[in-house]
C-alpha cells in the first residue's frame, strides 16, 4: 500500500526551506548588496505553498484510507499551515522592507 509519510516530511522540508531564505537573504543583505533577493523570495513563498499543498495532499490521502480519528487533528494543521504563511510573509516582508531602503530595487 502506499506510505504517504513522505508528504509530511516533505512538507516539513520545504517549510524550513520558506524560512531560512528570507535568513539568509537578510543576512547577505546586512554584508552586500544581494542582486538575487527577488528569485530567492519568490523561491521561499513557492516552497511555502507547496509545503501547503502537501499537507493538503496528506489529509487526502487520509479521506482515501477513511482515516477519520486522523482527521479529527486538522485543528493543529490548519494552525501550523498559518503559522507557516504568516512567518513566511513576514520574514518576506522585511527582506522586501531591507532592499527597498537600500535602493536596489
Amino acid at each position: 500500500m502506499f506510505d504517504a509519510g513522505w508528504l509530511n516530511i516533505g512538507s516539513l522540508v520545504l517549510g524550513l526551506v520558506a524560512w531560512i531564505i528570507p535568513v539568509i537573504n537578510l543576512t547577505i543583505g546586512k554584508k552586500q548588496m544581494n542582486m538575487k533577493w527577488i528569485a530567492l523570495t519568490i523561491i521561499s513563498f513557492s516552497a511555502c505553498a507547496i509545503a501547503i499543498c502537501l499537507q493538503i495532499f496528506y489529509n487526502l490521502y487520509l479521506v482515501n484510507i477513511e482515516d477519520w480519528s486522523a482527521l479529527s487533528e486538522m485543528r493543529a494543521v490548519a494552525i501550523a499551515s498559518t503559522v507557516l504563511a504568516v512567518v513566511t510573509i513576514l520574514l518576506n516582508a522585511l527582506t522586501l522592507f531591507l532592499y527597498r531602503n537600500r535602493g536596489t530595487m
